[in-house]
């Protein structure tokens, strides 16, 4: 038994609340719950009216497994119980008190739950069983309907997780779009390995020098590779030497520090995925493209997306992955599966909270857009499907990543629409 179990059995009345008694044997009658108070400290639920023994009550519940917890929490001493009306427990083991000698009235929950309920419970909540989540022996269970409606609500709440980022890198650049686009471009140029290289990297590039330099591509590509450390060394090459020489003038002129860039790695990447070429391809995105976030905004078909970053690197990168060994002639050329991921992770994302910023409800076209995009291959996804869990698209995709993540791993299964469906078991045919 938990106290997240008790509030939420109070919160959802899961329980017969038609002839309550406190542990006094006084008559309760229980018009409004309260409001769950989730962020702050304080009591469980705030603003319950409650009727005990003919006596109308407005106040605070707070929730217990046994009623001695209200002196091992110490809320005795804590001024923001003294308007507690109820105790709501699961045993009542002893008298709670409030200042002036009297008793807070206590209701044992045990004596009005539903016995399948707690075996439901228990079921979902079995530690002895080896599994990956929860409810995976129980997923079949769940109503095809439900479990889509519920991935569009993980969908929308993953979205706004991603919301955070983009609105407090809007505060720190004076709500500078543009400026804020290439950050989040470059984090997912750098994909999981160097996504916090490549970020760092476009923190410490003031949008204005972009802009000064993208006119001219070995101007961009010195400013990104000299602020990457990668033209550090002495390497024989006229290119190279080109770049280190632009970017010292570069450096100079913009006052321009690597202090703070993170290093890049190379270790276990496949070529194609190198710092360097992702760096080359991120320059030729910004030289062809003077007014990206204009063109990300106003565009909404996923052809014009694929267009937009269908960009490849200078020639010196057709028979290079690095400055010093050359290799054989290929176009390095953004793939598509690489723009989907930019598309899931920073377009769809930054679309999102700006037609909200505008008075828009984004909501109609940014699942149009998500549900045009095939869904990502990684390890989640791959148990998810084992346990029959349909994923036809990035919408789905990205709902089971923000489920496991944000519910499966914090044991939160009284707040998963899952779990929910699952422990009323009966009451879902309703």
């Amino acid at each position: 038994m938990t106290e997240d179990f008790l509030q939420y059995l109070w919160k959802y009345k899961k329980f017969g609340f038609v002839d309550l008694r406190t542990t006094r044997h006084e008559e309760l009658i229980l018009q409004q719950v309260g409001t769950h108070n989730i962020e702050s400290s304080g009591p469980d639920f705030f603003d319950a009216r409650l009727i005990i023994q003919g006596q109308k009550w407005a106040g605070n519940v707070e929730v217990h497994i046994r009623s001695s917890d209200w002196y091992v929490h110490n809320h005795e001493n804590d001024p923001a119980y003294d308007n507690v009306i109820l105790h709501v427990v699961w045993e009542d083991d002893v008298e709670v008190y409030r200042k002036d000698n009297s008793i807070i009235p206590t209701l044992q929950l045990k004596e009005y739950i539903r016995e399948e309920l707690l075996i439901r419970y228990k079921k979902l909540f079995d530690k002895s069983a080896q599994q990956w989540i929860s409810c995976d022996r129980q997923l079949p269970e769940v109503s095809r309907f439900m479990l889509s409606n519920w991935q569009e609500r993980l969908y929308l709440e993953r979205l706004e997780k991603k919301s955070t980022l983009i609105l407090k890198l809007l505060n720190d650049s004076a709500n500078n779009w543009e400026a804020v686009l290439f950050k989040l471009l470059s984090k997912n140029f750098g994909l999981k390995t160097n996504g916090a290289a490549f970020f760092s990297l476009a923190n410490s590039i003031d949008f204005v020098v972009l802009r000064k330099c993208r006119g001219q591509l070995e101007e961009l590509e010195a400013l990104f590779f000299g602020q990457a450390g990668f033209l550090e060394v002495d390497i024989e090459g006229e290119y190279f030497n080109t770049l280190k020489r632009e970017y010292q003038f570069l450096k100079n002129k913009y006052q321009l520090s690597t202090g703070r860039v993170e290093p890049f790695h190379f270790f276990r990447l496949r070529p194609p995925n190198f710092p360097t070429i992702r760096l080359a391809q991120l320059a030729i995105l910004y030289f062809e493209n003077h007014q990206l976030f204009s063109k990300v905004i106003n565009s909404n078909k996923i052809e014009d997306f694929y267009a937009l970053f269908a960009v490849e690197t200078s020639k010196f990168w057709q028979n290079h992955y690095t400055f010093e060994k050359e290799s054989k002639t290929s176009k390095k050329k953004l793939t598509k599966a690489f723009i989907d991921l930019l598309l899931i992770n920073t377009i769809i994302p930054i679309k999102f909270v700006y037609a909200r910023s505008v008075g828009q409800n984004p909501e109609e076209d940014i699942f149009e857009l998500i549900t045009k995009l095939p869904f990502e291959k990684n390890s989640i996804i791959s148990n998810f499907t084992d346990l029959n869990v349909p994923i036809e698209n990035a919408m789905h995709s990205q709902a089971m990543i923000q489920l496991k993540n944000t519910y499966c791993d914090q044991k939160a299964c009284l707040k998963c629409a899952i779990g929910n469906y699952l422990l009323n078991g009966e009451e879902n045919l309703g």
